[in-house]
C-alpha cells in the first residue's frame, strides 16, 4: 500500500502567498491574519495546498481541470469564522456526509442564498454549524434548501478523509 504524505513542501514567505490570501479575503470576507504564520505550500494526492502553522488550511479546488479556486479547507474553516458559501444539514445527512458522500438536496435544512452554482461550498451540522464537508455547489443557495430531491453539493473533503487525517 502507498504512503499518502505531503509532497513538494516548500517554506514561503507571506509576500509570496499575499495575493492569494488578498483574493480570499475579499471572495469571502474574512480575515486570514497568515502574516505571522510559518508557511508553507504542498501537493497532496492531486491537490496544491497552503499550509499555515503546520496544519493544511487552504486548498486548491479544481473543477473540471480548470483554474483552481483558493478555499479553505475543514481545519481553515475551524480557524476562520466564514459565514459565507455554508449550506446545513440536519443529522440524518451526517453519516453519509462522513462517508464521502454527495451531499442530497433534501438534507439541506438551510444555506446561503448567495450561493451559485459551481461555487465551492462548505457543508455544517445545523445544530452546531461545526464544519463537515466541503465540494461544489450543483445549485443556487435558496434552490439547494427548498428543493426535495436531487444532488446539492458535489463532496470534495470531509472529517475523515486522508486530508483531514493527514499528519503534517
Amino acid at each position: 500500500m502507498t504512503e499518502k504524505r505531503l509532497r513538494r513542501r516548500t517554506p514561503l514567505r507571506f509576500k509570496q502567498i499575499k495575493a492569494i490570501s488578498s483574493e480570499i479575503e475579499a471572495r469571502l470576507n474574512v480575515a486570514l491574519n497568515l502574516s505571522s504564520s510559518f508557511l508553507e505550500e504542498a501537493h497532496f494526492e492531486g491537490v496544491d495546498l497552503i499550509i499555515v502553522d503546520r496544519l493544511p488550511k487552504l486548498m486548491n479546488l479544481e473543477k473540471d481541470e480548470g483554474e483552481g479556486v483558493w478555499f479553505p479547507t475543514l481545519r481553515g474553516l475551524l480557524t476562520w469564522n466564514l459565514d459565507l458559501n455554508w449550506a446545513e444539514v440536519d443529522h440524518g445527512a451526517i453519516p453519509f456526509l462522513m462517508n464521502g458522500a454527495d451531499c442530497m438536496a433534501a438534507g439541506i435544512q438551510n444555506s446561503d442564498h448567495r450561493i451559485r452554482k459551481g461555487d465551492p461550498v462548505w457543508i455544517r451540522d445545523e445544530s452546531h454549524g461545526r464544519p463537515l464537508a466541503l465540494g461544489w455547489a450543483l445549485m443556487d443557495g435558496e434552490e439547494m434548501e427548498n428543493a426535495k430531491n436531487g444532488k446539492g453539493i458535489q463532496t470534495v473533503h470531509w472529517v475523515g478523509d486522508d486530508l483531514w487525517n493527514l499528519d503534517s
